[in-house]
């Protein structure tokens, strides 16, 4: 889908298995940076996804439509992310930034992202203070462990991520 003439389409990619508060904080923010900004939802087996693709992009489409934000849209994806940004007629990615580690990880990926198409800029967004230990991945394994993770996600996402817990069973059980 092609940007109109003027438009500023940004690009927020991510696994979002499972999407957290952090990522609808950057959504949130993001979204004001830009006139359309587009969540890809791509597919990285590597990451071992609690959830398929087609379901983490539902959960998506939900949570960004309980932020009530009109120029977000949800996407999935499975390509090199300067070709699917460059296909959404996007010259914003937007990234957010929690620690550090992030920092170095994420730079290195801007320079590389830079060198395939000058014409896309990388915007980090810092995470807020409150969201920054925040990780899908943490998540994951402390609601595997039978922890709670009501801080770090809506609801909805608990919900989801319990009922799939309960069907690949919890690790800890003794």
């Amino acid at each position: 889908m092609a940007s109109h003439e003027g438009e500023r389409v940004g690009v927020y990619p991510g696994t979002f298995d499972p999407i957290t508060l952090g990522h609808a904080d950057i959504i949130r923010r993001g979204s004001k940076l830009v006139d359309r900004l587009i969540i890809g939802v791509t597919t990285n087996p590597s990451k071992n996804p609690m959830f398929q693709p087609e379901e983490r992009i539902a959960m998506v489409e939900r949570e960004v439509a309980s932020l009530g934000i009109d120029n977000v849209s949800v996407v999935g994806f499975n390509a090199l992310l300067m070709k699917f940004a460059q296909k959404q007629g996007a010259t914003v990615i937007v990234r957010g930034l929690r620690a550090v580690a992030d920092f170095e990880y994420e730079y290195q990926m801007a320079g590389m992202n830079q060198q395939l198409n000058p014409n896309i800029e990388t915007v980090f967004l810092m995470a807020d203070v409150s969201l920054q230990p925040i990780a899908s991945k943490l998540v994951k394994e402390i609601a595997m462990f039978g922890g709670d993770i009501s801080r770090f996600v809506s609801d909805a996402v608990c919900n989801d991520v319990v009922s799939r817990i309960e069907t690949i069973g919890r690790k800890g059980d003794y």
